[in-house]
């Protein structure tokens, strides 16, 4: 690798630390202070003339302040002479905010996509973005990546006779059948509509899930509405019982406790995009994207090509697949 220098913001130390590990690199310090006036300070104590530098920073709660220390460490390490600053945000919370569906909104991923690369970001590195479209959002080169093999990888070697994939929506039906695929395994999908941030209605499930085990698949868990309204909708129709899976688990609120509680669920799946820590729940599992995110930043330092870690995987990520001539079925 060329000489390259890792950064962090207070967002999720944790998670930089596993992948400056998996890269064998130091974690560089950056000191983050705040003003009397309730300003931050950010100084980068590591010398980035002429580096490649990656900034690691989810945007999870408190959001707004871990963007502004990731917006801050971007311009400082622009500022400081670095050859290219990436953006690694594990999980880019405005995501959802990607089109103008009331009256006088702002459509604030495609904000913050312009702030970010205002501030100095060369590159994003993310994971599972809640749309696709909001990759367009960004003037820059983006790397998405999916934990959905990972995920997959969580269930391969269980005997899966009898289960289905469900979706909570139709509009993540087609992730949910790219790890379907995966695991060799049918998919479902409810048809949902969001009344509110915590209120969801799902008036129906398309597909087969009757006397069946479910593996519910979700990029995000946040309140759990979505999730706890399709659980009951599932009971309805005879599902036998469900596993929980989601590569951003926020779990806000009492959304763990939701989940713990209901009777149809018998385990839950997440990746460590996000910082959670539960220790008394041995049903409650988390799979680390950490060396995944350093093999990418490892490709992105050699030149190398991203789109074949999902060789297999993903076609949605992975390297297009070849053309039959025109005219040819």
């Amino acid at each position: 690798m060329a000489e390259i220098v890792v950064l962090s913001g207070n967002a999720h130390r944790d998670f930089a630390d596993q992948v400056c590990a998996h890269l064998g690199v130091p974690l560089s310090h950056t000191d983050i202070r705040r003003f009397s006036n309730d300003c931050l300070w950010v100084q980068i104590a590591e010398n980035c003339r002429q580096r490649d530098v990656y900034v690691i920073q989810p945007l999870v709660p408190p959001t707004q302040e871990h963007l502004v220390e990731l917006l801050l460490m971007l311009d400082a390490a622009r500022g400081a002479s670095a050859s290219q600053v990436t953006a690694v945000i594990p999980h880019y919370a405005y995501a959802r905010s990607d089109k103008k569906d009331a009256s006088r909104i702002s459509i604030a991923g495609r904000l913050v996509a312009d702030m970010l690369v205002t501030a100095g970001a060369d590159r994003v590195l993310t994971m599972a973005l809640h749309a696709p479209q909001v990759h367009g959002f960004f003037s820059v080169p983006v790397d998405h990546l999916t934990a959905i093999g990972e995920l997959a990888d969580h269930f391969r070697g269980r005997d899966l006779d009898n289960t289905v994939v469900v979706s909570p929506d139709l509009g993540n039906a087609k992730t949910a059948t790219q790890f379907a695929r995966l695991l060799g395994l049918p998919v479902a999908a409810g048809s949902k509509q969001r009344l509110a941030d915590d209120r969801v209605v799902i008036d129906a499930i398309v597909g087969d899930v009757a006397g069946k085990r479910a593996i519910v698949l979700d990029d995000e868990i946040a309140t759990g509405g979505s999730i706890i309204e399709l659980l009951d909708r599932l009971a309805e129709q005879d599902c036998t019982s469900v596993a929980v899976a989601c590569t951003h688990g926020l779990f806000a609120g009492k959304a763990l406790q939701r989940l713990r509680d209901h009777p149809s669920v018998t385990e839950v799946l997440t990746t460590d995009t996000v910082p959670i820590s539960v220790t008394d729940w041995p049903e409650f599992t988390v799979r680390s994207v950490a060396p995944l995110f350093a093999e990418a930043i490892y490709r992105i330092n050699g030149g190398e090509s991203i789109s074949s870690l999902f060789d297999g995987v993903d076609p949605t990520h992975g390297p297009p697949q070849p053309q039959l001539p025109f005219g040819h079925a």
